[in-house]
């Protein structure tokens, strides 16, 4: 077979790879539409049912955790109680006069002549929304007043801020700076800049955890195929140990206010009659991987356990280069004598590092013949 000419195929490849990019730039862009107009609309029906007679507004929570249940079971995950709260609220700050106002600027003279049934179809919903559901979910829970929240909002669609961009300008206090700025025209231009960590990928854009379950895809990819592989090993590792550790689910995900979390793996313990959270860390153990445990048994304990079972236990695993370590969070725990008796039940901690780190350098090794079998 003749080989190709570099002079001519490698334009050839290039204009492919821009029109792959691009249209999946605007795949994402498109579904985040979509999404928010859909969210848009649940929201606006919740607040009409709740305003419609005052035996419904007293159903407050009640019908938001009613809602969750049966919206779950019919459709899949992505309509938690909060999350539904969330499309409340952005109904709330986004209302139906404000959408109205938008759309008519940007539909043409005989669409304003039509119903107000068929402007607010979900078509044409998406127009009114040019910033993803992430996004709209920042603006409306962490701007602190209207003016902010336009202001972030215009200078997000004008600068095509990413929702990390968005985020660290929020963090930043970007727009009470820009208003005591005497040069607000250098402020913008400034803050405008994109930093290498507010870049992500049309990829990373379509895995947000509020793309997948509006599309009911499920999201099991881990940061790393080391990470990945030590967290199946050590699924099947405390499964052997006997017949005390259940599996409940690898990578669970839990959402504390807009924030996403995912705790990589967590069982049931049958002899202590609790939940067995474990995080693994691929990096040393620092007081803030305990400090996120404890972030995690605080909601297991007020989310994902019966009254029945025992308050959860959180296990922290670290797989460092040179050393693994694995911790117990306990602390949380009602009295001392609960404590002890964790201690004695749970596999010690100095068994489970040791296995860590075997396991890590037979993958490492592993991974290692691979690539060079590859070459």
């Amino acid at each position: 077979m003749k080989e190709l000419p570099m002079k001519s195929y490698g334009p050839l490849l290039e204009d492919i790879a821009q029109v792959l990019a691009k249209s999946r730039r605007q795949a994402a862009k498109t579904v985040n539409a979509i999404l928010a107009a859909t969210y848009w609309k649940i929201g606006r029906h919740i607040v009409e049912f709740q305003q419609k007679g005052e035996e419904r507004a007293a159903y407050g929570e009640a019908l938001l955790k009613r809602l969750s249940k049966d919206l779950i079971a019919r459709f899949g995950r992505g309509f938690s109680e909060d999350n539904l709260e969330n499309m409340r609220q952005f109904y709330l700050t986004y209302p139906l006069e404000k959408i109205s106002e938008t759309l008519s600027r940007k539909l043409s003279v005989s669409q304003k002549s039509e119903t107000v049934s068929r402007i607010f179809d979900l078509a044409d919903l998406t127009s009114a929304f040019t910033l993803s559901w992430s996004h709209y979910v920042l603006l409306v829970k962490r701007s602190r007043s209207p003016e902010a929240r336009g202001f972030y909002e215009a200078e997000a669609l004008s600068g095509g801020w990413s929702v990390r961009q968005l985020e660290r300008q929020i963090n930043s206090q970007f727009y009470e700076r820009t208003a005591l700025s005497k040069n607000k025209a250098v402020m913008l231009q400034k803050g405008g800049e994109q930093q290498p960590e507010d870049i992500v990928s049309p990829e990373a854009a379509l895995k947000d955890p509020y793309v997948l379950e509006f599309l009911g895809l499920k999201d099991e990819y881990s940061e790393s195929d080391l990470e990945e592989a030590l967290i199946r090993h050590l699924e099947t590792f405390l499964l052997e140990l006997g017949g005390d550790f259940t599996f409940v689910a690898r990578q669970k995900r839990l959402r504390i206010g807009d924030e996403w979390f995912r705790v990589d793996l967590v069982f049931f313990h049958r002899r202590l009659r609790c939940l067995v959270l474990i995080d693994l860390k691929l990096g040393k153990f620092t007081h803030a991987d305990a400090g996120q445990m404890h972030l995690y048994l605080n909601y297991a304990r007020e989310n994902w356990t019966h009254p029945e079972e025992n308050p959860p236990v959180g296990l922290i695993l670290c797989a460092y280069k040179n050393t693994a370590v694995a911790k117990y969070a306990l602390e949380g725990l009602p009295n001392k004598v609960m404590a002890a008796q964790y201690k004695t039940t749970l596999p010690d901690e100095r068994l489970l590092a040791e296995e860590l780190e075997r396991t890590r350098k037979i993958l490492e090794i592993s991974g290692r013949v691979q690539r060079e079998a590859g070459r």
